[in-house]
């Protein structure tokens, strides 16, 4: 999976002058936490997220009216509380890489561009939708955790054994254990009562069965 496969393709973009009262208006309304700014020539300029637009208020003002607020916003523009320093993704990049990069910088979303020219956005919220669809959090089965060793060849045991059962793998996916040389793999199976799935893991030798649960 490829960051063009899940983008935002041609996302709403703001202005330089784009007064921030209009923006957040927009995000309100569009229901988004981030706007990425283009100048005239369709380069990415900077990107305006919903603390950049806390930014713009006084640190107190606790002493202005809801008008004079409105007003001091007014005379704000994007260009003034913008991020001029975007972090962005080629749209040929693995959707883990991407999700590495906003995990590492604590960021919400990445342009994503061809040269200097915007061509999709990537957000979070694309990435917890990708992991719904990863885990199978929308189809029914049931859901194993697996303790395995991490050495060449497990994962094909593993799937080899339920596969003998007539048991349909429409799920599976690993991530490294706890300790030093060891594998969690989640597993989600059809056609098979949970005794059958419990017994087919208690006998693959250096293997634990970690949780077996039903899923609707």
């Amino acid at each position: 999976m490829l960051v063009r496969d899940r983008m935002t393709p041609d996302p709403i973009c703001g202005t330089p002058d784009m007064p921030v009262t209009d923006i957040q208006e927009m995000m309100r309304e569009k229901k988004f936490r981030h706007l990425p700014i283009i100048d005239e020539a369709g380069n990415l300029a900077g990107l305006v997220t919903q603390r950049s637009l806390l930014r713009a208020l006084p640190s107190d003002v606790t002493g202005f009216s809801r008008f004079e607020i409105s007003y001091i916003l007014g005379k704000i523009t994007a260009k003034d509380v913008m991020t001029k320093h975007v972090i962005t993704i080629g749209e040929d990049i693995a959707i883990e890489e991407a999700a590495r990069i906003m995990a590492d910088h604590k960021i919400g979303c990445l342009p994503v561009c061809s040269g200097e020219k915007m061509v999709g956005i990537i957000t979070d919220n694309d990435l917890f939708a990708i992991m719904v669809d990863l885990m199978g959090g929308r189809r029914t089965g049931i859901r194993l955790t697996i303790l395995q060793p991490d050495r060449a060849g497990e994962m094909a045991r593993l799937t080899t054994a339920i596969a003998n059962e007539d048991g349909f793998l429409s799920v599976i996916l690993g991530y490294p254990g706890n300790e030093d040389a060891t594998w969690i793999s989640v597993c989600k199976v059809n056609n098979l009562p949970v005794e059958k799935l419990t017994a087919i893991i208690e006998n693959l030798a250096d293997t634990q069965l970690l949780d077996i649960r039903v899923t609707t």
